[in-house]
């Protein structure tokens, strides 16, 4: 595959003027930011020009209708790859409420302005940031396991949708890796779970230039990747020179002819391919090719040197006569489908409907239990099940599962119909079932999760939080994308147990509170647990963390002590001493420890301390709350009362924003330890006669003040 120089020779026919287009956009944007990587995107446009032309069922003038295939670039620091075909391709903005703007999603000058402030063609592909990029990739085989979660969410929408003679979905996910997206494990647990579903509307193309930006892979890869995917159950297919279109095309029909698996397609490529000096270096993966450089590889590819940000002739006329029209055709006639589909089917396509827009049904929380005061109570787990599961038949999309926990988790659809169960599993045999099966893949679970939302099903995932360590880059990316994804983390705390430090989550709330644009909630009961349900479902662009106890939490009597549903505040007053008086001292306190601090508010009362108990089972709820209601912060934390109590079965970390310079955090500053839990509490200090103790400390010490 060296190169040859043919000159004019490789500019003559549309095909070889729009390769040369894309691979010129990518070098010159690349040199004009003065960082990128120009590398990939050169050795690959002859295969993204490829699967666009030829294969591709997507309107550039409708970039967001259902049934389009997907293309992901996991390889995603390749990024100018992919905005040089959304630029060809002439795809159209969307807008607020998906309205198509007549605006190009990424224009002439935003590839000028490659990696700049605002611009849509940011360092790395971000969904709700470039029209036309189907989800955010940057940290390497996220995208992989993200177009696991659409190829399912296809499988999912043509079992529950499909009628006869009413194909509404019926589309394949197409996502282009490189050597680093092979070495994360994401994609090994990804690739396997795909593996075993059979999903043959799935093709990875794996971009086979053995380099990474430490040199050549030999360095630290050197497996046979083809016969792991085909021990994962892959259909494997290799494609050997990354410059033969006839090839290629050969390529990924070998994955439209295979339909009971997931295909592979290994491309062997020659990175920043035709660049003198630069092919198959290394130094082209990461940084700008050079000037010189760039020019020769223009002469190579029979091109004007001198010219830059150059569109050939005919070229956005060619990607319109094929692409476009392929497009248009197949949108307009889904489009008529569909309004045959709503006079026939009107129930489902009101469900479709409302799910495009993320938009709930009425009634849909008309089922959602209210729990009656018991002391003894229930497990925050056990709670969530009988809510979740009072949602589900109201929200048919919603859909999701556990990392091999939901026994667990009790995450577990189990309502019935006629006395049967009707949920079912989601299986290689049977795409209908809503209960997803993950195995012990919680970061590949959190990025399917993720690519399934965004086919707009409302998916959760679930497990001990101490696991979301594990799943945490899918998380972030999930935040960054802006997506309702739910995830339920259960055993929340050293509530645990004899399972010890190793299942015992300590710094897990702070590392999640601290996530830009991730919403947790520790509800401290069952009817906290509801209204955290009923808060979260209509949520359309931010993702939950619900934190679940393993043991049985006390149900307060809310005939004495406020309404759950001041959760929908963040904060709330839960039980004060008196009306009208300033309160001694404020105790605060999240989940589990709610009851606690109530146990202690009590007995201080029968002392003739006022007291007071604050529930915060969401610090962003309360921020958000705060921003838009300036003095509700005030109401509920005088900034006169110094004397502050916080407990949480946690680190410590962050609670002086509630407690002040004065306050005391009970907490946790080690890790746990095996033993029951209530012999765990009083080794730790949480017991009620330690927070009464606290409480009066802080009272004498602020009186001193």
């Amino acid at each position: 595959m060296a190169t040859e120089i043919l000159h004019s020779d490789r500019n003559k026919t549309p095909a070889q003027r729009s390769i040369n287009s894309i691979r010129t956009l990518a070098m010159d944007a690349v040199q004009k930011a003065n960082s990128g990587h120009p590398g990939t995107p050169v050795s690959l446009a002859p295969l993204a020009y490829t699967i666009w032309q030829k294969f591709l069922n997507f309107d550039p003038a409708n970039p967001i209708w259902p049934n389009r295939d997907r293309f992901v670039l996991s390889a995603g620091h390749a990024s100018m790859l992919i905005y040089s075909m959304i630029h060809l391709a002439g795809v159209k903005t969307v807008g607020e409420n998906y309205s198509i703007i007549n605006e190009p999603a990424v224009s002439l000058d935003a590839i000028k302005n490659f990696r700049q402030l605002d611009s849509k063609t940011p360092g790395h592909p971000e969904y709700h940031w470039t029209s036309g990029v189907e989800t955010t990739t940057g940290p390497l085989g996220q995208g992989l396991a993200t177009s696991v979660g659409m190829a399912m969410a296809e499988r999912w929408l043509a079992a529950y949708y499909n009628r006869p003679g009413f194909e509404l979905f019926k589309y394949n996910v197409y996502s282009i890796c490189g050597d680093g997206c092979m070495m994360e494990g994401i994609s090994n647990e990804a690739a396997s779970l795909a593996g075993h579903l059979k999903l043959s509307n799935l093709c990875w193309i794996y971009d086979n230039n053995r380099i990474t930006i430490e040199g050549h892979t030999s360095l630290a890869f050197s497996e046979d990747v083809a016969t792991r995917f085909i021990g994962l159950g892959w259909n494997v297919t290799r494609i050997a020179d990354a410059n033969d279109l006839d090839m290629i095309e050969r390529g990924i029909n070998a994955f439209h002819h295979t339909s009971d698996r997931p295909t592979l397609v290994i491309i062997d490529s020659l990175i920043a391919w035709g660049v003198p000096g630069k092919e198959d270096h290394h130094s082209a993966h990461g940084e700008p090719l050079g000037e010189a450089a760039i020019k020769g590889a223009k002469i190579n590819y029979g091109i004007d040197p001198e010219k830059t940000f150059e569109v050939q002739e005919g070229v956005y006329q060619h990607f319109q006569d094929i692409l476009g029209k392929r497009g248009a055709d197949a949108s307009a006639a889904w489009n008529k489908l569909f309004q045959e589909y709503k006079k026939v089917h009107p129930e489902l396509a009101n469900q479709l409907e409302l799910m495009e827009k993320r938009e709930l049904p009425l009634g849909w929380d008309k089922d959602i239990p209210t729990y009656p005061a018991d002391a003894k109570g229930k497990a925050g787990r056990i709670a969530s099940a009988e809510v979740l599961n009072a949602i589900a038949p109201n929200v048919p999309w919603l859909i999701g599962g556990a990392a091999d926990l939901a026994p667990s988790t009790k995450t577990r659809l189990t309502f019935k119909k006629d006395g049967k169960e009707v949920a079912g599993d989601f299986e290689a045999d049977n795409y209908l079932g809503r209960n997803l099966h993950f195995g012990i893949r919680e970061h590949a679970m959190g990025a399917i999760i993720n690519g399934m939302n965004l086919s707009k099903l409302r998916t959760y995932g679930s497990g001990f939080l101490i696991f979301s360590d594990y799943g945490r880059g899918a998380i972030r990316i999930g935040s960054i994308m802006e997506i309702p994804v739910i995830y339920i983390f259960t055993h929340d705390s050293i509530g645990v147990g004899e399972d010890g430090p190793t299942h015992q989550p300590i710094e897990h709330l702070a590392s999640l509170r601290a996530m830009p644009g991730l919403t947790t909630i520790r509800p401290c009961d069952s009817n906290e647990v509801a209204e955290a349900w009923r808060f979260l479902m209509p949520i359309k662009h931010e993702p939950i963390v619900l934190v679940l106890t393993r043991q049985d939490l006390p149900t307060l009597d809310r005939t004495k002590y406020a309404p759950a549903n001041g959760l929908a505040r963040g904060a709330y007053i839960l039980a004060d001493a008196s009306k009208g008086n300033k309160p001694d001292v404020i105790l605060i306190a999240t989940g589990s420890e709610v009851s606690m601090c109530i146990e202690a508010h009590e007995k201080l009362v029968t002392e003739g301390i006022k007291s007071r108990v604050v529930s915060i089972p969401s610090w962003e709820i309360y921020n958000h709350y705060c921003f838009k209601n300036p003095g509700y912060g005030e109401e509920v934390f005088p900034s006169a009362v110094r004397a502050r109590v916080a407990v949480e079965m946690a680190s410590t970390f962050g609670w002086e924003k509630f407690v002040g310079l004065d306050g005391v955090t009970i907490g946790m500053r080690s890790f746990g330890a095996s033993a029951p839990l209530k012999a765990l509490q009083k080794k730790f200090g949480f017991t009620t006669d330690a927070v009464i103790t606290a409480a009066k400390d802080q009272i004498k010490k602020n009186a001193k003040a």
